[in-house]
């Protein structure tokens, strides 16, 4: 439909967002306003240590009982559906589209040792240089590695790699698709937007290169629904679907960041924090020589890429603080936080709870957590503030490596909710904060990708500008500045390196990591 069609001025839509444990369907009326949300648990089972997994079909299921319960809500049947998910992992389906076997997902770190042996031989380094992006455990082409050694018989019995969004457009169109902002880290040469024959020379897995589906552009994001999922959806049928970026990019299209410059930071499972640019360079002007460090892809917006730094852990460490101190929620943790000693009373703590240790803005697969500092004056004020600060420090670590100072960070997420949370992360960082209005930030960047793939709205900015609505806005105290905290941060975790190599000396070989 054209830009200004009345069809389209008139219409309703569903956009999904996928994310790791809960999947929601947002329904949309004609003004854009939001309507409808459902929401659906979905479980990540951990069968070994370092492992991640979902059940492909019960994530499926999830969705599809989602967008029913938003479908029957709507006044009007919808005239678009858009999808986003979490990104990266292995979502892996026959010829046929069965799952060969459950999701391996973003956070997955059975293939440390291989990206290991990546990092020692200069593999790492050559692919960012490609790629732009910064290898993990939890990444396709580690998962296929590993899968290739320690489970041949699935990749055999495997057609296409999808990801979490091209597993539901599949389903909700019978076609194999892959996004290019989740084609980009690790298969793209990014300056190119093609595929990388060297890359995957590289990765060792040239005969991956079968499993790749169709690769989706900007102007490619679009089939009609598939005749099998309107029984199981209470979509109508023939309903455009929409294959939108990622649920990364989608957030940064959703809070607005659709312009080179501007920022935001996902306060979810993961701390994702992310700037726009209009070019495919890496790397800080102020870091020359760093490590190859985050993520660079595709935006979804036509001659824009996302510089991304997404962590492996983000509001779980908020949860894990919660139950260490005997409290029921990461809000409850917010408040006893607030009311703890601004210098935390020594308490500091390094924020790297994840099995599979971090990935941004560095990488080590062996980084743990710690709290130090602490003493017999320390109380539980103190060490709830010093978790909250410590994942609030790892968002202006981020931003330090990004290409460029943000004049504003747009943040979405549960975090949100707390007022404390978000004057510290505008004083950490020294960066206004601002919130969007919308309750699902993901899936308003799926929708606006939606409208503008049907023609609903123009282009990115024009939508944007006036669909995305700031709620609150919070300025930094420059009484409250962190540098000096931000620095001690750095040198705390050089001092636990040495630590960290220990420990991953300790467990080498005995959680199948290895390659």
């Amino acid at each position: 439909m054209a830009a200004g069609d009345t069809r389209a001025e008139g219409m309703t839509a569903i956009a999904i967002d996928a994310g790791t444990t809960v999947v929601k369907a947002v329904g949309y009326g004609p003004d854009g306003a939001e309507l409808t949300v459902a929401r659906r648990p979905t479980r990540v089972t951990r069968p070994r240590p370092g492992w991640a997994e979902q059940d492909m079909t019960a994530v499926w299921e999830a969705v599809a009982s989602a967008v029913r319960e938003v479908a029957a809500a709507l006044p009007a049947p919808p005239g678009f559906v858009a999808v986003t998910g979490q990104g990266d992992g292995a979502w892996l389906i026959d010829g046929q589209g069965r799952p060969t076997g459950p999701a391996v997902l973003w956070n997955d770190g059975r293939a440390a040792g291989i990206v290991d042996g990546w990092e020692r031989d200069g593999t790492v380094a050559e692919a960012f240089g490609i790629c732009g992006s910064r290898l993990s455990t939890g990444m396709p082409n580690a998962v296929l590695a590993w899968l290739r050694a320690h489970d041949p018989d699935r990749i055999a019995r495997s057609r296409h790699l999808l990801t979490c969004g091209g597993w539901l457009f599949h389903q909700l169109t019978g076609e194999p698709a892959v996004d290019e902002s989740e084609a980009a880290a690790p298969f793209l040469d990014i300056a190119r937007r093609t595929w990388s024959d060297q890359l995957f020379e590289l990765y060792g897995v040239e005969w991956a290169r079968d499993l790749l589906p169709e690769l989706r552009d900007d102007d490619h994001r679009v089939a009609a629904l598939a005749p099998a999922a309107v029984a199981g959806t209470g979509l109508p049928p023939g309903v455009p679907v929409v294959l939108a970026p990622y649920d990364i990019c989608a957030t940064a299209i959703g809070s607005g960041a659709v312009s080179a410059g501007r920022a935001c930071t996902i306060l979810g499972t993961t701390l994702s924090t992310e700037i726009v640019t209009d070019t495919a360079a890496t790397g800080s002007p102020d870091r020359a020589g760093a490590e190859p460090v985050g993520i660079t892809v595709p935006l979804g917006v036509p001659g824009h890429y996302l510089r991304a730094f997404p962590t492996m852990s983000g509001g779980d460490m908020l949860d894990w603080g919660a139950r260490l101190l005997g409290l029921s929620s990461a809000a409850e943790l917010m408040e006893l936080a607030e009311r703890g000693a601004g210098d935390t009373a020594g308490v500091r703590f390094l924020p790297y709870l994840s099995p599979a240790g971090e990935r941004a803005p560095f990488f080590d697969p062996a980084a743990r957590g710690s709290l130090t500092g602490l003493s017999l004056d320390s109380s539980r004020e103190d060490v709830a503030r010093a978790v909250v600060e410590g994942v609030t420090l790892a968002i202006r670590d981020c931003l330090a490596a990004a290409p460029a100072v943000p004049g504003l960070l747009t943040l979405s997420g549960g975090g949100t909710r707390s007022p404390f949370w978000m004057r510290l992360i505008a004083d950490v960082t020294g960066v206004p904060v601002a919130i969007p209005a919308d309750a699902e930030i993901g899936a308003r960047g799926a929708w606006l990708t939606g409208a503008v793939a049907t023609g609903r709205e123009p282009d990115f900015p024009a939508a944007a500008a006036r669909q995305v609505r700031i709620a609150a806005s919070y300025e930094p105290d420059p009484a409250r500045a962190a540098d000096g905290r931000f620095a001690e941060f750095l040198r705390l975790r050089e001092l636990h390196r040495p630590v960290w190599a220990l420990g991953r000396e300790r467990t080498s070989g005995g959680t199948g990591a290895g390659a």
